[in-house]
């Protein structure tokens, strides 16, 4: 029995919408920081984001996840040292007790880094324009900065900085308001960092993972070896199924399986690695819907969340009209799953990877507080805590520099970069893949344009019986030796087993637009070649 084209699920949930407070803005961030406990500049500083949140009336609690937190997480307990260090603030208190080295002795006294000026954020207007964001080593006790070399340089908490902690949870709740009252953020060494924890936090040799067909490879290669088994749900334009997520649950046979049903899904909702799909608001909604039916805990993985681009309209045709101002921008972006999470299911991974440096390794968190609390008590024997020296460049920038409004002027540059970037790849298919072989969608976020090839054309299968994943290679290394690098789509299968379509992940992020062109030239000469698209090429071809 094929699974349902459309999901039809009724969710089971105690957790009722009321009335919730007004979405925090740009403009009222003064206001709430008067109300909020102040920053301290102490080492080691303990930090929640409930010190920064807004009230929360009307809105219901999390449930909670006992049920499948496991074994490991839940045996696990604090860190006495880390504990300890909370009370390094306390006045007069003399420390004998921690590992922490004296700051007197850390090489650097000072920390410069020239950044853009909004809005003149192009590496050339940044060159003559840009200002410099400097750190000294004691700024905090000088007074002119709450955050400087001799904190930000030290051990700090799993939590994250107390400065930086509070920018991102300000940004989480501009962005995405999480209905629920009991939300908490957490820094994170960056989003695969952050998905390992995850699966440590939940899952158990002999799980499911369940995850979009094709699935972002290096968190299919973290859960295998973990012995998770990562379950392939069908896509199509707009990314994950639910109808088929529903099917599998709804059918699913423990003693056929061996192997209970499967209760966690990864998901990458907007700009999809590798596909470069997104979920509509409507998708969201269902699978939102379908993991309450079936009590399913998500992970959102969403680096490319602000790489969402203004609507393709073709070589000639005129632009649309990009957002004109913050607030059009913020709501022309598609609804987070967190963003409609009122059972507190949703574990989110934001990180600064894409839109500001992959290097900084630093990202966030945003669950349940006790999801979040479980978290930090994996971090803090394990990677313990971001980057100082990342944490305190990104406040610097952040806070210091561009503030929540500088940050969203960047993202709205950020759009329209990879609007026009996106823009030319898509020209360059256009101009030169052999549309009877090669054909693609049209991203609408993120790095990645996903090409699928019909091998079935290919004289390998036509005339040797070959299966796809021989034409794969044989294509991907003809492209290898024409001097284009695109990524197999073997590669990203999540039940590996290679699939019955052939597909090539290409990313538009780093090559300049004369090279990109050039590489799509030579990917459709490749593909001409090797589908004997000439029939003089076809002798050779099957030798």
């Amino acid at each position: 029995m094929p699974p349902p084209s459309a999901i039809d699920v009724e969710a089971e949930t105690d957790t009722q919408a009321a009335t919730f407070v007004e979405r925090l803005s740009i403009n009222g961030i003064r206001a709430r920081r008067s109300k909020a406990p102040a920053v301290s500049t102490a080492l080691a500083t303990f930090a929640s984001s409930e010190m920064f949140k807004g009230p929360s009336y009307g809105k219901p609690k999390a449930k909670r996840w006992n049920h499948i937190l496991n074994q490991e997480t839940q045996s696990r307990i604090g860190s006495s040292l880390k504990a300890a260090s909370q009370l390094l603030k306390t006045p007069g208190l003399i420390s004998l007790g921690g590992g922490l080295p004296s700051s007197t002795v850390f090489p650097f006294e000072n920390l410069q880094v020239k950044v853009p000026k909004p809005p003149h954020f192009s590496e050339a207007e940044t060159r003559d324009t840009g200002v410099l964001a400097e750190s000294g080593k004691h700024d905090a006790a000088e007074g002119k900065s709450l955050y400087d070399i001799h904190v930000a340089f030290n051990y700090g908490q799993a939590t994250g900085s107390v400065q930086l902690l509070r920018f991102v949870t300000e940004h989480t709740e501009i962005v995405h308001h999480p209905p629920y009252q009991d939300w908490q953020c957490c820094l994170s060494v960056g989003s695969t960092s952050a998905f390992e924890i995850a699966l440590r936090m939940f899952t158990n040799r002999g799980d499911y993972m369940m995850t979009e067909e094709y699935s972002f490879c290096s968190a299919l290669e973290t859960a295998r070896p973990m012995g998770v088994t990562p379950l392939g749900i069908k896509i199509d334009d707009e990314g994950l199924l639910p109808s088929h997520m529903d099917y599998v649950l709804t059918n699913w046979c423990e003693s056929e399986r061996g192997a209970p049903k499967p209760f966690f899904l990864y998901t990458v909702p907007t700009g999809q690695n590798p596909t470069g799909a997104t979920q509509s608001a409507q998708r969201r909604r269902e699978i939102y819907a379908c993991a309450q039916k079936h009590d399913v805990y998500i992970i959102e993985d969403e680096p490319y969340y602000f790489l969402q681009m203004q609507p393709y309209t073709g070589p000639n045709a005129p632009d649309v009209p990009p957002p004109s101002c913050q607030e059009d921008f913020l709501a022309a972006l598609a609804p987070s799953l967190l963003g409609m999470d009122t059972d507190g299911r949703v574990m989110r991974l934001d990180s600064f990877s894409k839109v500001i440096a992959p290097g900084m390794r630093t990202g966030w968190i945003t669950a349940s507080a006790q999801v979040v609390e479980r978290f930090v008590r994996h971090s803090e024997v394990s990677t313990q805590h971001p980057s100082g020296v990342s944490q305190l460049v990104l406040y610097k920038l952040l806070e210091d520099t561009w503030g929540h409004s500088g940050y969203l002027d960047w993202l709205m540059w950020m759009r329209l970069e990879y609007t026009r970037k996106r823009d030319n790849i898509i020209y360059a298919c256009e101009r030169y893949l052999p549309r009877g072989v090669a054909s693609w969608k049209k991203t609408e976020a993120g790095m990645f344009h996903w090409i699928q090839v019909d091998w079935r054309r290919h004289p390998l299968a036509e005339e040797q019986g070959k299966e796809m994943l021989d034409v794969e290679e044989e294509v991907w290394r003809a492209g290898v030796d024409r001097g284009v690098l695109t990524a197999k789509g073997s590669w990203f299968r999540a039940e590996q087993d290679g699939g019955e379509e052939m597909c090539f992940r290409t990313t538009f992020a780093a090559a300049g637009e004369e090279d990109v062109k050039e590489a799509m030239r030579r990917f459709g000469e490749t593909l001409r070649v090797e589908f004997a698209l000439d029939k003089r090429d076809r002798k050779r071809v099957l030798q």
